[in-house]
């Protein structure tokens, strides 16, 4: 029921949670002899592996797999939905992904450029930072989805979080890293495809393990990417909207997404290619160390 509106690598994750940490507790028993004690003992053996985040996550499955037992009659309530992550667990205070500072900017930028991995990966890294999209909206893009004659990356509602689709304004430096990955492309579906298999987008480590490489290990995330760019265009004076838009945080139904789309793509490509300009200053800014 829930699967077909979701993307394959969602999908996988939750049959993965499911398979490791659910059935093992509580597979065996009726819907109606979930007890908060079994809820207790699942998110204890996930925090003890040290990853209270999955246990939270765990804890959003089983209130959906219950609140569609209680609509289809096979059972009276949901335990879960009475329960919070905290009310089981003593959880640890969350923490903003690592970011650097603008100050810290050229030096970072200039180390990307000087990566002596995979070109691949260098690119990828280039490419996050002048388009500051998610993860996994970067690493399982297919060629379809970018129309390089109009500037233009159109990520489908499938692919993401919000479930609205998402136009990337192309500035001509993110247009420019397009062609050259289209130039080192071996052929196949994905813009990068994994190491392994061509079959297969790049693991969704990569690039953080090329930013730790780097020495960047604790200082920055593939995801600070959105923060820096946020926070600087934002003091920069651009439209918090449209800020808003380019990162995909707003909720959109299909007539104002289609609207807002529309009306803001001319701004917001203008405020992508300044954002493209600014990295590009940055990185002629930096001076080696003496």
């Amino acid at each position: 029921h829930w699967k077909p509106s979701r993307s394959p690598s969602r999908v996988n994750q939750v049959e993965n949670y499911l398979a490791s940490d659910i059935y093992p507790i509580m597979g065996g028993r009726p819907v109606t002899d979930i007890r908060p004690a079994v809820l207790r003992e699942m998110l204890r053996k996930i925090q003890a592996r040290g990853a209270p985040s999955v246990a939270k996550v765990v804890l959003q499955i089983c209130n959906q797999v219950l609140r569609y037992a209680m609509a289809h009659d096979w059972a009276e309530r949901n335990p879960v939905a009475e329960l919070r992550t905290g009310d089981l667990l003593s959880l640890p205070t969350a923490k903003n992904h690592a970011r650097v500072s603008e100050a810290d900017l050229p030096a970072l930028l200039h180390a990307i450029d000087s990566y002596g991995g995979e070109e691949q990966t260098r690119l990828a890294l280039k490419l996050m930072s002048y388009c500051f999209v998610r993860t996994g909206e970067l690493v399982d893009a297919p060629w379809s989805e970018f129309d390089l004659d109009h500037a233009r990356w159109t990520i489908p509602a499938e692919r993401m979080k919000m479930r609205t689709p998402h136009i990337v304004p192309l500035s001509r430096q993110a247009a420019d890293v397009v062609r050259r990955l289209k130039e080192i492309s071996v052929g196949g579906e994905f813009v990068f495809p994994g190491y392994h298999s061509h079959k297969r987008p790049m693991s969704r480590a990569t690039m953080l393990m090329a930013l730790q490489a780097l020495g960047y290990r604790g200082r920055m995330t593939v995801h600070g990417f959105r923060g820096v760019a946020s926070t600087i265009l934002h003091e920069q004076g651009w439209s918090h909207e449209h800020i808003e838009l380019q990162l995909a945080h707003q909720s959109r139904g299909k007539v104002s997404g289609a609207y807002n789309h529309a009306q803001y793509l001319t701004q917001r490509a203008e405020m992508m290619q300044a954002w493209a300009d600014y990295l590009d200053a940055q990185r002629a800014r930096y001076v080696r160390p003496v």
